[in-house]
């Protein structure tokens, strides 16, 4: 299994580029490669890449100007022999946009949230290892959790993202307290099964077609940040 996004924030206003903060939970340890053109077949993609499974969990494609991010969801949580990873999804997302479900075979598959927002809009599919849900979200800011309502991150978090700039604002909330067992924290730290399970990678994103600029950072709550930036 990969680790995926555990709390993202979009705001999205059409006309406007898309911003993101984008929260990423796993077991400490798990190696991964920082956001870069790993993908030969999809030249435009910027992502960070798992190192086992060799997908990702947020992607961004420069071109068309769209993101789209997989975050686990609790209701299956082990996949079937022979499914999919989840890491393939935000890749489907940002190639096949709307039809990026034609790419794969959902049965089997481990539950999951995944965001895809761009020029045309934000959308969220949950699947919950049975069944596939779309939803349309409206133009604003807009928060989705591994967790979901019950995590209460949104509750805590939503207007204050809201009301802060971005990206500094965006950052400076991130950075308010230090990791947490609290599961409703930002960033979280917390053993699990034997092993220690934490926020390991935050990302801020600004996009639009034909131009990305990124911050990226594996102690997000401390940092320090990296830029990338394309056009």
């Amino acid at each position: 299994m990969m680790g995926a996004v555990c709390s993202v924030v979009v705001r999205w206003v059409r006309g406007q580029p898309i911003r993101i903060l984008a929260l990423r939970d796993e077991i400490v340890g798990r190696e991964f490669d920082d956001p870069g053109h790993w993908w030969s077949g999809a030249p435009t993609v910027v992502g960070g890449r798992d190192r086992v499974a060799g997908g990702t969990w947020c992607a961004s494609r420069v071109d068309t100007g769209t993101t789209a991010l997989v975050l686990n969801r609790p209701s299956k949580r082990v996949a079937g022999a022979g499914a999919p990873s989840r890491g393939v999804l935000p890749l489907l997302a940002v190639e096949h946009g709307m039809g990026w479900v034609e790419g794969l075979s959902l049965p089997g598959m481990a539950s999951f949230a995944l965001v895809l927002g761009g020029p045309d809009g934000l959308i969220v599919w949950d699947f919950d290892g049975a069944h596939l849900t779309e939803t349309a979200f409206p133009e604003g800011v807009s928060m989705v959790t591994s967790g979901g309502p019950e995590d209460s991150k949104a509750d805590r978090y939503l207007r204050a993202f809201t009301e802060a700039s971005f990206p500094n604002g965006w950052r400076e909330l991130v950075q308010l307290r230090p990791p947490s067992d609290d599961p409703g924290a930002l960033v979280v730290r917390r053993e699990y099964h034997g092993s220690v399970f934490a926020t390991v990678f935050g990302q801020l994103i600004e996009l639009e077609p034909g131009r990305l600029d990124m911050q990226f950072s594996r102690e997000p709550w401390r940092g320090p940040w990296h830029q990338l930036a394309e056009d």
